[in-house]
């Protein structure tokens, strides 16, 4: 287990050179008896600092920026009275002046001399986070060894992106209390950042050096104001092009070498910032969630992943469940929020129906129709059952020219009219699955021609309608919506 890293340490390492100026004003008097007392008295006198948390702001490559961090040397980083008025002011006052905020615990949860009433000190603190969420303002969390107990179970856990250090101990229940407790020890390998980041609980693990150039990303990504670049022509598919045959466009669009949005992220985008998993420890494969800029326009996308896809891996209820992250992720920081279908289809197992595959799809489609932020969806290229239709119903939907959309793949709906597989390709035709068709009704509004550098063209594309959707004054961009799939399929 590495050794704790000081706030000192983080400080220096993230804010530029004489930037700091300290918040912190003298802790709150919590009347300690004499044993407390001599307590904290040795705490000051080992660590240096007046109490467990230091709070100021400084600027990061020039940028304000406000920071809350814990020092593991004073009584092991627990929080009791004065230490959590201490993160609250600062988080307030974080919120009053709108700056991004950047807490970094390190602590053994709750301080036991203060006992209950500093354990309800954590809702204090929650509450201050998340009201400075809920002014779109980014709270970004890097947990430190060791994290545990209430602060993780609290404000250590409410980032809009949480990373930690490597090897960092994170866990609820410390495992000491767990062994003095339940007379065995707990399985290794488990509270770890690595392991956490393997389960979808955290969004990454990254060194105390490096965290300085994610933040600067980040804080590009959700601070910066748009800045559209010069709108730059396309191929793009004015003419529906009825010689595209829709087996050969599902054909096409199976092709193992063909882009993905993996690809689509490393020749479009900008200033990427992954996260991984729903931050509740629910992990998916086959689909990814990045913040990004396109072109100047940032967003937080969600994708399907072929690379992540095969007959027997498809997507299943934890790949909803962090799609539904990424939505509320945009909501709350006033982001764009950008869906690329492109699925085998939504997994079809015990376990999957199990999980709440069907209500999962619900529960996206639900939010997503309702969703306060503008949103852009890319049929990039299959476009299989109840996992497409969940990212489907935005304010503008751009299409590959060989994507496609279907209920079930054709030979899926072969199956069930022919009973058989055979007539797969005549199913295709017989759907209305190309883009080109739909377009024709009213569920496509741009399709992208497939040329030689299609993939870049469609960071482009994206960029456009991001452009575009984002001057709707948000009253009218929600009618719209919903006006686009109530009309669908009804005469014109």
């Amino acid at each position: 287990m590495p050794s704790t890293t000081s706030a000192e340490t983080v400080r220096s390492a993230v804010l530029d050179p004489n930037s700091y100026l300290s918040w912190d004003a003298p802790p709150v008097d919590v009347f300690p008896n004499d044993s407390y007392r001599a307590d904290l008295e040795k705490a000051r006198a080992k660590s240096g600092v007046d109490e467990s948390v230091l709070t100021g702001e400084g600027t990061v490559r020039g940028r304000r920026v406000a920071l809350v961090a814990c020092e593991f040397s004073f009584l092991a980083g627990s929080i009791g009275v004065a230490a959590a008025e201490r993160i609250t002011a600062a988080v307030e006052r974080a919120t009053a002046e709108r700056l991004p905020l950047l807490a970094s615990p390190t602590s053994g949860g709750t301080r036991m001399q203060e006992g209950t009433l500093a354990f309800v000190q954590m809702v204090k603190i929650a509450a201050a986070v998340t009201a400075h969420k809920q002014h779109g303002l980014p709270y970004l969390v890097y947990l430190r060894n060791p994290t545990t107990g209430g602060v993780f179970a609290s404000w250590g856990s409410l980032g809009h992106i949480t990373v930690a250090e490597p090897g960092a101990l994170i866990g609820f229940l410390g495992p000491r209390v767990y062994e003095a407790l339940y007379g065995e020890k707990f399985p290794d390998g488990v509270q770890t950042a690595e392991n956490l980041y393997r389960c979808g609980v955290i969004d990454g693990v990254v060194t105390v050096t490096h965290l300085r150039r994610l933040l600067h990303r980040a804080l590009t990504v959700l601070c910066s104001p748009p800045t559209p670049s010069r709108v730059l022509e396309i191929p793009v598919d004015a003419t529906a092009d009825d010689e595209v045959d829709a087996w050969t466009s599902i054909e096409l669009s199976r092709r193992p070498d063909r882009p993905g949005v993996r690809e689509l992220l490393r020749y479009c985008a900008t200033e990427q910032i992954p996260l991984s998993g729903t931050g509740r420890g629910d992990a998916d494969g086959t689909v990814l969630l990045s913040m990004a800029r396109f072109r100047g326009e940032p967003c937080v996308l969600f994708g399907q992943d072929r690379s992540g896809q095969t007959p027997s891996r498809t997507m299943g209820p934890a790949a909803l469940r962090e799609a539904r992250r990424g939505m509320y992720l945009a909501e709350e920081l006033g982001l764009p929020l950008v869906l690329v279908i492109d699925t085998l289809g939504a997994s079809l197992s015990q376990e999957a129906e199990e999980d709440g595959l069907a209500p999962e799809i619900a529960r996206c489609i639900s939010t997503l129709v309702l969703l306060r932020t503008p949103t852009v969806s890319v049929v990039l290229g299959q476009g299989t059952g109840g996992g497409a239709l969940a990212l489907l119903p935005a304010d503008r939907v751009i299409a590959a020219q060989d994507g496609w959309l279907a209920p079930l793949p054709p030979e899926g709906a072969s199956a069930i009219v022919h009973r058989d597989t055979a007539h797969a390709a005549d199913m295709a035709r017989a759907q209305g699955v190309r883009a080109v068709d739909l377009r024709r009704d009213g569920i496509v509004d741009t399709i992208v021609t497939e040329g030689p550098e299609w993939i870049r063209d469609m960071g482009i594309a994206i960029a456009r309608e991001l452009t575009s959707v984002r001057a709707v004054p948000p009253s009218d961009r929600h009618a719209a919506r919903l006006a686009r799939f109530r009309t669908v399929g009804m005469p014109r």
